[in-house]
């Protein structure tokens, strides 16, 4: 994603302390005192521009939301999406590194982690960094519930192979892979911002689902 400064991001980041949690490590371990209930909290890391998260929390109201996105020009646009759909009292938005959940959640926080068209590092070199290698697994089963699950979503085959063996590999149970989502599209799938990019030029969106 090609990240431009916007000067005004960080003011009205900060005047939205209702969407945009402020200081979220004193929540670890009880989430539901900002959400008011004792829902399922499904987080997505790397929110981009929030149309996903925004659509699951208004498709869900039984489920919290959590995006989760670090960069002040990008998370300032899921704000933005968020504040048009009337701030759905499920979803909240997390200023945060993806790479540093434990510092804000704790184990059983968690019920299903999405990660959708993440940066696919394709070079051996960054492997680590890709939010599927192992110590990220890792990472993500440390604040799930048990049998907690991760779904996935991508239009880079390189990537979606390597989470393939990288999930597999860990030990986690694959299931509902799909090749080409759009072929048998599920009535509930709610599309991003890059789904709706590549899906539109006729490239195909890899998806699964797995547990721990």
């Amino acid at each position: 994603m090609r990240l431009r400064n916007k000067p005004w991001a960080e003011e009205m980041i900060s005047s939205h302390p209702e969407v945009i949690v402020p200081n979220p490590e004193q929540f670890k371990g009880n989430w539901q005192a900002v959400f008011g209930n004792h829902q399922p909290l499904h987080i997505e890391v790397g929110t981009g521009k929030g149309q996903f998260v925004t659509g699951m929390a208004l498709q869900n109201p039984e489920i919290n939301y959590i995006g989760i996105e670090l960069y002040d020009s990008v998370i300032v646009c899921a704000l933005e999406k968020v504040l048009e759909a009337d701030s759905p009292s499920n979803l909240r938005l997390l200023k945060v590194n993806g790479a540093d959940l434990e510092k804000y959640f704790t184990k059983n926080d968690v019920d299903r982690v999405y990660l959708n068209f993440s940066d696919p590092w394709p070079k051996t070199r960054h492997a680590k960094r890709r939010l599927t290698h192992e110590g990220f697994l890792k990472l993500y089963e440390s604040i799930l519930v048990d049998n907690g699950e991760i779904h996935f979503k991508t239009d880079n085959r390189g990537l979606f192979e390597y989470s393939l063996m990288s999930m597999s590999a860990y030990g986690m149970l694959l299931k509902d892979v799909s090749l080409d989502l759009h072929v048998n599209m599920p009535e509930d799938n709610v599309m991003t911002e890059y789904e709706q990019k590549f899906s539109a030029k006729g490239q195909p969106i890899y998806r699964l689902e797995s547990k721990f």
